[in-house]
């Protein structure tokens, strides 16, 4: 096996998750970052990172050095260990897409030689990786599993945007597809995870431990929306609720709010596929989604109904939306719940322009169909979301816009209370 080898390591896909990967495994290792978006490889080859998640002084201290940037199918002939980081959404039914993830190990097949490792790293369900991918793997490389090749599970655990809780601060979960493959693996995360690493007993162990991680934080979240849905009608603060209760050690203070991502608002359909297929309908999970996936569709009914309750128009009238990524502070517009907030405000007639300084307007016009603004303008809203918690809108003048007649619902509980007409 690649034990008995020195690592050249291929990272399949370089985004939020492979490109941290790539640059600290190159400070150790020979490391090829492979994407097959070529125009990522060369902004990466200049020390650009549109993702804004890279060390880009340590980008520029491995480039040409231990990390080799391709888009090129062919350079993956040198390499021995193969790292998956390629995304895993859903589609339009919440069914588990894999096609990313299938595309990439056929990919890979052709190149895989005896002795040589594949490890997974996107979120799935759990036997994905045996049940749906060694299969791709042995038809494409015409190889035997545990015979010839290799492979194990490492779950990301990436959060974009935090630059405090970074790869090497997290714990690494690792798996192996035989006992001497998992100590093999857990060794080489174990060489530049600072934080430490679990050894999980089976590969299945480790994606289900990726599938309950979020499916348990959506739950979570699932509860204190409904609990904002409930206070709304009963006229009082949700936040101010949990503030009170939180003052018990062991209460959780989980905060209302819109729950999108590449994560939460993922994984519990992958877990829930799987136990679908199994013969088990998931109850808890699954209300928790319908709560959360609609969390976006009251924030613009409440605002049309205090539209309504002042005596204003709604057709036509000017409305702002402040943030379209999925959290503060970064960029990341993955399966944003924003959009349902946009797409509500339009079917009740409104004017509605978008605003957030980190996004990147050509992917959510590519994505989502929507015109970003480039500047925050001066105009006489009608309504103004506070979509998003970034940094730059704490300080806006608010007032103003009180001044102007606007409504102002904060679904973060972000600004000072004073202005804000709503909050989640």
């Amino acid at each position: 096996m690649s034990a008995a080898k020195k690592p050249h390591i291929a990272i399949i896909g370089l985004g939020y998750v492979g490109l941290p990967l790539a640059i600290e495994f190159a400070k150790q290792y020979q490391v090829l970052g492979f994407d097959i978006n070529e125009t990522r490889i060369n902004e990466l080859s200049k020390n650009e990172d549109i993702t804004k998640e890279a060390d880009l002084n340590a980008l520029q201290g491995v480039l040409g050095k231990g990390l080799a940037l391709s888009a090129e199918i062919e350079s993956l002939k040198d390499c021995n260990v193969f790292i998956v980081t390629v995304p895993t959404p859903i589609d339009e039914f919440k069914a588990p897409d894999l096609r990313p993830l299938l595309g990439a190990t056929k990919m890979i097949a052709p190149f895989l030689s005896k002795g040589d490792i594949v490890i997974y790293e996107s979120t799935v369900y759990p036997g994905c990786t045996e049940e749906d991918c060694v299969p791709v793997l042995e038809k494409y490389s015409g190889l035997k599993y545990n015979e010839d090749f290799y492979c194990g599970y490492s779950p990301e655990r990436i959060n974009p945007g935090d630059k405090v809780n970074t790869l090497t601060k997290i714990m690494k979960v690792t798996s192996g597809s035989t006992p001497e493959v998992a100590d093999w693996i857990d060794a080489l995360y174990s060489s530049i995870i600072t934080a430490g690493t679990h050894k999980a007993p089976s590969i299945k162990v480790a994606e289900a431990s990726k599938a309950i991680e979020n499916a348990q934080r959506d739950v979570n979240i699932s509860f204190v929306n409904e609990l904002a849905l409930i206070f709304d009608k009963m006229e009082i603060d949700t936040s101010d609720v949990i503030a009170a209760a939180g003052t018990k050690w062991n209460f959780l203070k989980y905060k209302p709010g819109l729950v999108g991502g590449h994560c939460i608002g993922v994984d519990p359909y992958y877990l829930a596929h799987k136990s679908n297929a199994l013969g088990y309908s998931p109850q808890v999970i699954l209300s928790g989604r319908i709560v959360n996936e609609n969390m976006g569709i009251f924030v613009a009914s409440k605002v049309i109904k205090m539209l309504i309750a002042k005596g204003s128009m709604i057709k036509d009238q000017k409305a702002l939306i402040l943030g379209v990524a999925f959290k503060e502070n970064c960029p990341d517009i993955r399966n944003t719940k924003v959009v349902d907030i946009y797409k509500e405000l339009r079917q009740y007639g409104m004017d509605v322009d978008v605003y957030d300084p980190w996004a990147i307007a050509s992917e959510v016009k590519e994505e989502y169909g929507i015109t970003l603004e480039e500047t925050l303008e001066d105009i006489d809203y009608k309504a103004i979301i506070i979509a998003v918690a970034h940094d730059e809108f704490l300080n806006l003048n608010y007032a103003k816009y009180k001044e102007r007649g606007a409504i102002i619902f904060d679904t973060k509980s972000f600004i000072d209370r004073r202005f804000a007409d709503a909050r989640l």
